[in-house]
């Protein structure tokens, strides 16, 4: 049997609690029961059995996940796992909340399904998130208070992050204080932002200035190689960047993905089979299929027009953009759904081109004078 791990991006709903800014999802009622979710993951585990694939690894995300009762959660763990047994597979699960809903009924689920570890996303200084009818002060203070719980209860809470142009004002040693030193955060993760799905006042504001979100980015690595890397402090993308220069074992993020189409999809409540969960929530024309629709999950993505374009952009901006950049085979052309949010088409390079090209460099710098440093120090 093979040893890769497939990804799934599952939304089990696309109801949700708060209305952000920025949001790229077309929020609906729907909601995936129990029996469609056995149908469906009987689907997935056979296309992992006839590609020889070992194990799944499946992203639950919404909507919010947590507009979902406990106990659906508790029944899905069995059903998923009984189905995987049949067929000698191997599934773990991650949740991605924004923990509004959180309170201690959901920690039997979370420590036994989600290995005690959530996800969760807080931007700062917050422009955007917030609640239905709410501030964005209003979602800092429950969000902190719902965290806060959580931790108490013993559950590790990793943060995603998105840089807004307050971020960028504030600076990379204020933001680093904010999470690290006032909200004890050991585990974080600072995206790109893009401008998917409709676009409104807050998307027009995307992407930053590529210049200023590198000097960001830059600022941030320093910042956290100094009083993060050797205190157990976890801060992505630059952990698994400087992992990768490192010749260490890491787990890269999906943006610098060779063909994502290999190894990602997403699948939203009605069915619904993208590349990702912004394409299979935001770009109907940009859906592979139904997989309630088909009798085979392999079959409908071998005959997916819309998957072979997928396949296609990274060769073709290998022979037009890439062929002559350092870090090619890292980066691979970055983000579609990036890509596709500014230009209008998959056949452009990621628009933080340049910011990546930036960071993967000072990463590169970084990971060989600490190579330097642990060789002077091994010689006393």
């Amino acid at each position: 049997m093979g040893a890769r791990v497939f990804s799934l991006i599952l939304l089990p709903t696309l109801q949700c609690n708060a209305d952000c800014d920025y949001c790229f999802e077309d929020k609906t009622n729907d909601r995936l029961s129990l029996a469609r979710l056995q149908v469906l993951i009987d689907k997935v585990l056979d296309h992992l059995v006839e590609k020889d694939i070992s194990g799944l690894l499946i992203h639950w995300q919404g909507g919010e996940v947590m507009t979902l009762p406990p106990s659906w959660f508790a029944r899905a763990y069995t059903l998923i796992g009984e189905a995987a047994d049949q067929r000698g597979r191997g599934v773990t699960h991650g949740l991605q909340t924004n923990m509004i809903g959180y309170s201690a009924r959901w920690d039997p689920v979370i420590r036994e399904m989600f290995g005690n570890c959530v996800s969760t996303s807080l931007d700062y200084p917050n422009l955007y998130r917030r609640r239905r009818g709410r501030d964005a002060g209003d979602f800092n203070a429950v969000w902190l208070e719902r965290v806060r719980l959580a931790r108490a209860a013993g559950i590790e809470v990793g943060v995603i992050a998105v840089p807004n142009a307050a971020t960028l004002a504030l600076g990379a040693e204020g933001f680093y204080h904010q999470f690290v030193d006032e909200l004890g955060i050991r585990s974080f993760q600072v995206n790109t932002p893009f401008p998917g799905g409709e676009s409104n006042t807050a998307k027009g504001l995307m992407p930053l200035a590529s210049d200023t979100l590198g000097r960001f980015f830059i600022e941030l690595a320093e910042v956290w190689l100094a009083r993060g890397y050797q205190q157990g402090v976890r801060l992505d993308p630059f952990n698994e960047l400087l992992a990768y220069f490192s010749g260490t074992p890491r787990v890269l993020p999906c943006i610098w993905t060779d063909d994502c189409a290999n190894h990602i999809l997403c699948i939203d409540p009605r069915g619904n089979v993208a590349q990702c969960d912004c394409w299979v929530a935001s770009y109907p024309d940009y859906w592979f299929g139904n997989i309630f629709e088909c009798d085979s999950l392999s079959a409908m993505l071998a005959a997916s027009p819309v998957r072979e374009r997928f396949h296609q952009r990274p060769m073709a901006l290998v022979a037009r953009d890439c062929i002559d950049c350092d870090f090619l085979a890292l980066c691979h052309g970055g983000c579609p759904v990036r890509a596709f949010s500014v230009h209008g088409t998959l056949f452009e390079k990621d628009p933080h081109c340049a910011l990546y090209q930036r960071l993967f460099g000072h990463m590169a710098s970084a990971a060989a004078r600490l190579a330097r440093a642990a060789a002077c120090g091994a010689r006393g």
